[in-house]
């Protein structure tokens, strides 16, 4: 069995199905333009993948409200947001190309099979032209080799893993939100200064991608310092009780612990790990500390007063005071009555950035928007000029360092930026090893 797909030339080849069990989408292959879901009608579908169940369905809840709100302004109700700030003037608040937006939702669970379920039966049943969505970079992973298979394009969301965009990086997928390595550049002169260059580490890490790049990553950061890693352990995802644990750092001889958890898993290990104590411990003659290298602002609410002094890193925070942030921001806020999560502008941006590469294009072409997206410089979205790489598909632009406050004014106000990292501090090389070396390749661009 074969299927059909088009390089960005749209000349036809063949290739072996892969993915156990994929069905694609029927397409017209009398024409060379012709590619899957091709709109016909006066309205385009999009879907929004994230888990609404699950460890880090506070997460996906946020960019759906975010993905609900871009929607709105891509077809012209509301205040326009961020339409009237972006850099790139083409969306009008008429649609796309002339097509008012609509849009599905799924539930991944945070489980990669179904998170594939879930996008297959968008693409297959209700004819999306672009699927987005993460909250786990397993699932992000999953569901962008999907795409690319399926001839999809796929703005990922909220998934922070190298592999993202590394040894798994796609033609058709395109990651705004930035990446452990950056994460790991940004945070660690920062830790130097607060807490000095003789740490013992000990982490406690998600058994899946993103756990795995973030560690190898903060790790590196740190080592370079002059930090040793005492122990590194996995932890399964949704654990809930982590104080197993937890329970052998006490006599690790390790003076910090850093925590590579996400979601529901860092607000439960990091709760546990001042319950028992270790923020209180004097070890190696220094002030015991725990780190989490990637929190939210949605994490630091359900973590309490357990997130204050803790340092991290974020892609973007409500506090900014630039015009693409204060307008996201205002937007947001009257419709949902509170402000969004770094997720919620990470899934916001990806929905127009689609919208507006379609428009630069001219078409919803995958391959097309492809190439619009390829090497686009932008601004005015919150956190200063990008670039989303032709390599690689990564986005690069400046990185938070944050740190839990002290005295927080509300439930919405538990976070500093302690920095705005330059993006130049972050950059990598698009071969660089964590990210897959030489061998690493977008390979073609998939038009269905």
């Amino acid at each position: 069995m074969s299927k059909m797909n088009f390089s960005r030339r749209g000349v036809l080849k063949t290739g072996a199905v892969t993915g156990a069990g994929l069905a694609l989408p029927t397409i017209f292959t009398s024409s060379a333009s012709a590619y899957t879901n091709e709109p016909t009608g006066s309205s385009v579908k999009f879907g929004f993948n994230v888990p609404q169940t699950g460890p880090y369905a506070e997460e996906g809840l946020d960019e759906l409200r975010a993905f609900e709100l871009a929607v709105q302004h891509l077809n012209g109700e509301g205040d326009g947001g961020m339409l009237n700030t972006m850099s790139s003037k083409t969306l009008g608040g008429n649609g796309v190309l002339g097509k008012k937006v609509e849009f599905v939702t799924g539930d991944t669970q945070t489980k990669s099979d179904v998170a594939r379920a879930s996008a297959q039966s968008m693409i297959q049943k209700d004819g999306v032209v672009m699927v987005s969505g993460g909250s786990s970079s397993g699932v992000a992973v999953a569901v962008q080799s999907l795409c690319q298979e399926a001839g999809i394009i796929f703005m990922a969301a909220l998934t922070h893993s190298n592999d993202t965009t590394g040894k798994d990086r796609k033609a058709n997928g395109f990651r705004y939100f930035f990446n452990a390595y950056m994460s790991g550049a940004a945070i660690a002169p920062v830790l130097s200064s607060a807490y000095g260059n003789e740490r013992r580490a000990y982490h406690l890490t998600a058994d899946y991608t993103w756990g795995w790049t973030q560690q190898e990553s903060i790790a590196a950061s740190t080592e370079a310092l002059g930090w040793e890693t005492v122990s590194n352990v996995l932890t399964p995802v949704g654990a809930g009780d982590f104080s197993s644990y937890i329970a052998p750092v006490i006599n690790s001889g390790a003076d910090v612990l850093i925590l590579n958890h996400y979601g529901g898993d860092m607000v439960n290990s990091l709760s546990q790990a001042v319950q028992f104590g270790l923020r209180d411990k004097m070890v190696n003659g220094k002030q015991f500390e725990i780190i989490v290298p990637l929190y939210s602002e949605l994490m630091a609410a359900g973590a309490g007063s357990n997130i204050q002094g803790v340092y991290g890193t974020m892609n973007w925070n409500w506090q900014l005071q630039d015009p693409g942030t204060q307008a996201f921001v205002k937007s947001f806020g009257e419709k949902y009555g509170r402000p969004p999560s770094g997720a919620a502008h990470t899934a916001y941006v990806q929905t127009l950035l689609y919208a507006d590469a379609a428009t630069r294009a001219g078409t919803f072409e995958p391959c097309q928007i492809g190439a619009a997206l390829e090497g686009f410089e932008f601004d005015g979205m919150g956190i200063g000029p990008t670039t989303y790489r032709a390599e690689d598909h990564q986005c690069f632009k400046d990185v938070l360092v944050m740190k839990g406050k002290d005295s927080p004014a509300n439930e919405y106000d538990t976070l500093e930026i302690v920095e705005v990292t330059p993006r130049a501090q972050v950059e990598y090389a698009a071969d660089h090893p964590m990210f897959g070396g030489a061998e690493a390749s977008l390979g073609e661009c998939n038009n269905g």
